[in-house]
């Protein structure tokens, strides 16, 4: 892995900053997309060298060549993790179209206008991974995020469909669904709920929330030659919780 180049969207905070640690870690040298200038540099000193910041904003979605042509200009990619994403918790008859359009823009949209930029890419270099960020609110239904649940139904969707199309030029797509993992931003919101932090827990077989570090393992198997007999699947990577009663 150490001769890798990766890409992880989102990589400041959170899931991804889990996931480009592990890749930095072992020696891949990973671009950082990220909106904010301050976050996404701070994020990429604490990683390491290995880590190298891109400050971009992904609804930007005709920059989105000319930015991964700017990285692949140094050399190729050979990973591209689609973290990046955004949520809105609101009632169903509340949400606008306007609203739910933004989450799909950012989720779903984007994605797509990455991909198809690192595609060519790896066409060309002949073989690549791509790591999808999903959810369990693709796995079963939550209410009051319907456009987020959406947006990530439609990438395990995409995910199948760019496994078998792009099987052909050596590129495996695989796909990430998070359970409850614990973060700066899900510890504030289920210890100011004790009763949602029951049911989460009552419903997951391990009986714990998971650590960004689980995900950033589970990429991190897809982005290797551990994975190489291996496209087009959804793990979810939750406890047992997707299947719990």
């Amino acid at each position: 892995m150490s001769t890798k180049t990766a890409i992880v969207t989102g990589g400041n905070s959170g899931l991804g900053f889990a996931t480009a640690k592990k890749l930095c870690d072992n020696g891949v040298k990973t671009y950082i997309i990220g909106r904010s200038k301050e976050k996404t540099e701070d994020a990429c000193k604490e990683i390491g060298e290995n880590a190298i910041p891109v400050i971009f904003d992904l609804n930007d979605l005709d920059g989105i060549p000319a930015m991964i042509a700017t990285i692949t200009q140094n050399g190729p990619v050979d990973i591209l993790v689609n973290n990046a994403g955004i949520n809105l918790k609101k009632e169903f008859l509340e949400v606008s179209n306007e609203e739910f359009m933004s989450i799909v823009h950012t989720n779903v949209l984007s994605v797509f206008a990455v991909s198809k930029a690192v595609v060519q890419n790896m066409k060309e270099n002949k073989g690549g991974n791509i790591v999808n960020i999903s959810s369990m609110a693709s796995q079963y239904g939550l209410p009051k995020v319907i456009a987020y649940s959406a947006s990530k139904g439609a990438i395990e969707a995409m995910t199948r469909a760019m496994a078998v199309e792009l099987a052909q030029f050596g590129i495996r797509i695989n796909c990430v669904a998070p359970g409850f993992i614990k973060t700066k931003m899900s510890a504030t919101a289920l210890d100011s709920d004790p009763e949602r932090k029951n049911k989460v827990l009552g419903r997951t077989p391990m009986g714990i929330l998971g650590d960004p570090s689980d995900i950033a393992d589970a990429v991190y198997y897809f982005a290797s030659s551990e994975s190489k007999f291996t496209t087009g699947t959804i793990l979810p990577v939750d406890g047992g919780n997707s299947i719990g009663f």
